[in-house]
């Protein structure tokens, strides 16, 4: 049992983050803000996916005042992305928004950051910090030499003591570098120093399978620790794979259970059965299940009940049938040819 970080509890909309509360996936939107219903569109999906909380980017006006109607019918909080301009800022707290990402980093104007965070405030906004290895203060860039793990854990202590100065604590924090152990050191040692919630991830991690890969070694790390309260798998793909990954992410960790949990074994020269074939056709008719559930699909009988005897149901292949077994206790004997959709009508059963 991972022994999670002590933080403070944070609001965006009605998703509480911190204090113990599991951790919330997010993701981003692709699309243009201003493209309401794309927007919209791609934001049920995500939701439907498991995003718990959409960030989309605000960096024009037109964006900033297309988010009223995108609050409005979204089913999950949003989070605008402010990127330089304190005005389009403003303007986006006033369409109703759930929180802003700001990266002080961008704005740089304190008197400005200030006025934000009391119009946030005012209308309980909650505000991600955000601290990036590209933005870095150039007083830190000269202290360290380079964007260090210890740089950016200086700066996101910098700018949440002075957010905190001006009596504003509605915020979490995000560290974030695309190099990972740069990334673990940052968020290592902001977490020592502070009770803020932190939002974790690895900033351009890359494509789809590198980028899940890179993304899982140090979030994996981070989360062992027991630091994040949010998270987000940032790959160059469609925001719904980044969904996807960081659920298998948190899954692997047993500190979060939605939907389907394949066990199976790898390739070797005992399997009589072309397992890929019947593992990616089980995985596809069970993508939609939301019901955490562990099945096991096992290329051969040595060995295969006793090694999946954790999972709820399974196949244990053989040469021209397999077993099929529940809780590890045999059920019956199914031919090849039937045995994806003798697995696939009991789990509907259960």
């Amino acid at each position: 049992m991972i022994e999670r970080r002590k933080t403070r509890a944070v609001y965006v909309g009605n998703v509480k983050i911190g204090d113990n509360a599991p951790i919330v996936v997010q993701s981003m939107t692709d699309t243009k803000t201003r493209n309401i219903d794309e927007t919209l569109a791609q934001i049920n999906r995500l939701a439907n996916a498991g995003c718990e909380i959409i960030r989309v980017a605000a960096p024009t006006e037109e964006d900033a005042l297309a988010l009223k109607e995108i609050v409005k019918n979204s089913p999950i909080p949003v989070i605008a992305d402010i990127h330089f301009s304190p005005r389009i800022a403003f303007l986006a707290l006033e369409s109703g928004i759930h929180g802003i990402r700001l990266n002080p980093g961008n704005i740089n104007d304190k008197g400005k950051i200030k006025e934000i965070l009391q119009e946030c405030k005012n209308k309980n906004i909650a505000v991600r910090l955000g601290v990036n290895s590209g933005s870095l203060e150039e007083r830190l860039l000269e202290k360290y030499g380079y964007p260090s793990g210890e740089a950016l854990a200086e700066s996101a202590l910098y700018w949440s003591e002075f957010f905190e100065s001006v009596g504003f604590t509605n915020f979490k924090v995000s560290i974030k570098g695309s190099d990972v152990l740069q990334n673990v050191k940052a968020n290592q040692i902001f977490a020592s120093k502070t009770n803020i919630p932190l939002h974790i991830g690895i900033t351009e991690a890359g494509t789809l399978k590198k980028g899940s890969i890179k993304s899982a070694v140090g979030l994996g790390i981070l989360l062992y620790m027991g630091i994040g309260d949010t998270i987000r798998v940032s790959l160059t793909a469609d925001p719904e794979e980044e969904v996807d990954v960081a659920y298998t992410i948190l899954q692997s960790l047993g500190l979060r259970r939605k939907g389907i949990e394949i066990i199976s074994c790898p390739t070797c020269g005992r399997i009589e059965v072309n397992l890929p074939k019947v593992v990616s056709e089980v995985e596809e008719k069970l993508k939609d299940i939301k019901k955490p559930l562990k099945v096991a699909i096992m290329g051969c009988v040595v060995n295969a009940i006793g090694e999946a005897k954790e999972a709820d149901i399974g196949l244990a292949c053989g040469k021209g049938s397999a077993i099929l077994f529940k809780k590890g206790q045999p059920i019956k004997r199914v031919s090849e040819s039937e045995m994806a959709e003798e697995l696939l009508k009991e789990i509907q059963n259960m």
